[in-house]
């Protein structure tokens, strides 16, 4: 092995193992909660404590990436449906998605919320995941599909809304968010309802105490 062909197959260990702590932790708290230990998720994952530490300095910073990863994995999603026939189905599998992510996830999303104001990288995925959503729902108003004042930001709140009517029922129920998603749905179709009040002047984040999505 030479010295020049060495730190490039460092770097790409250090890029699998990082990847391997951000699945095993988010599957291990989405199953257990976040209260699970650093030492724990590191034993899961096969890897030792330290390299753990090496990649994130505790477990808030964990969390955080985990929510990073996850609403970047939704955002992409969403772009890959901005190629769809039907700009009307494509926002609606968007949303579905959403909430999935959520339903599955549910303490770190949880976690998320709290740890998210004033994260940079959180910020930074929110914004990438509002745009995305923003691109699609102009895509099905200009095919019609929509009611014309609906926004990008209205999908994204929404989607919590979804989330919180089935939350209390989730361990028994845990499908029941799709009832509620079809209930917004079909005001997001609606063209004979009443124009809605006007929008809030400032975008409220997701990140925020009790608005828009949490993270997971």
């Amino acid at each position: 092995m030479t010295a020049e062909t060495q730190p490039r197959r460092l770097r790409a260990d250090a890029a699998r193992n990082r990847r391997l702590l951000l699945d095993t932790a988010a599957a291990t708290f989405a199953e257990y909660g976040t209260e699970v230990s650093i030492a724990e998720i590191a034993r899961r994952a096969g890897l030792g404590k330290g390299t753990v530490f090496r990649h994130f300095a505790n477990k808030d910073e964990l969390i955080a990436a985990i929510v990073c990863d996850q609403l970047d994995r939704l955002s992409a999603a969403g772009t890959a449906l901005l190629d769809a026939v039907d700009p009307t189905s494509a926002l609606l599998e968007f949303m579905t998605l959403g909430v999935e992510v959520q339903s599955r996830d549910r303490s770190v999303c949880e976690a998320g919320v709290s740890i998210g104001v004033g994260d940079p990288g959180i910020q930074a995925a929110t914004d990438r995941l509002f745009g995305t959503a923003e691109a699609l729902t102009e895509r099905a108003r200009r095919q019609g599909g929509i009611r014309d004042d609906v926004t990008g930001q209205d999908v994204i709140l929404l989607l919590r809304g979804a989330y919180q009517a089935a939350a209390p029922l989730a361990r028994t129920v845990p499908e029941l968010w799709r009832r509620y998603l079809a209930v917004i749905a079909d005001g997001l179709l609606s063209t004979t309802a009443a124009p809605l009040p006007r929008p809030a002047s400032t975008r409220p984040r997701p990140t925020d105490r009790n608005d828009g999505m949490p993270h997971g």
